[in-house]
């Protein structure tokens, strides 16, 4: 029988913040050449998503992680792990059309929520490419809506 795992330690939110703020950084000044990858057989990779802000109505980008599943992207909407939904879940909600930059090129694509048996399946691969993820989702009072972007 295995210890049981101890909770894992998150960094402070401002250093998750200026992770986020040093990727997209990194992004822009190499004009794109850096700062997106496909992911790896056991990993993951980024992609760049643009959503429409829901109440300006101005386009909001947006660094994610994700993984394939057929022609789908699968990303999840955890906003670094804290609580409340992240704005660019909010904004999908809204209107879910969307437009995502990857390392091979980009695509129009359509966001919705898993449910049921398919997000039990996402949820756990996700779980094969990070063992904290359920220790990590039970810092959240609620669930963690796991993210499809389907190709349009």
């Amino acid at each position: 029988m295995s210890a049981p795992r101890s909770q894992p330690r998150l960094p402070p939110r401002w250093f998750i913040r200026a992770a986020w703020y040093t990727h997209r950084g990194v992004y822009r000044l190499t004009r794109g050449r850096l700062g997106l990858w496909r992911p790896k057989p056991d990993g993951w990779g980024a992609l760049r998503l643009t959503t429409t802000g829901r109440r300006s109505g101005q386009p909001r980008r947006v660094m994610v992680g994700y993984f394939e599943d057929g022609p789908d992207l699968v990303t999840m909407a955890m906003n670094g792990w804290g609580e409340g939904e992240p704005a660019w879940w909010l904004n999908l909600q809204s209107n879910p059309d969307a437009q995502v930059e990857l390392a091979d090129g980009t695509r129009a694509v359509t966001a919705r929520a898993a449910h049921g048996e398919e997000r039990e399946r996402l949820w756990a691969r996700w779980g094969e490419i990070d063992e904290d993820l359920d220790a990590y989702a039970a810092r959240r009072s609620g669930e963690t809506a796991v993210v499809i972007l389907e190709p349009r």
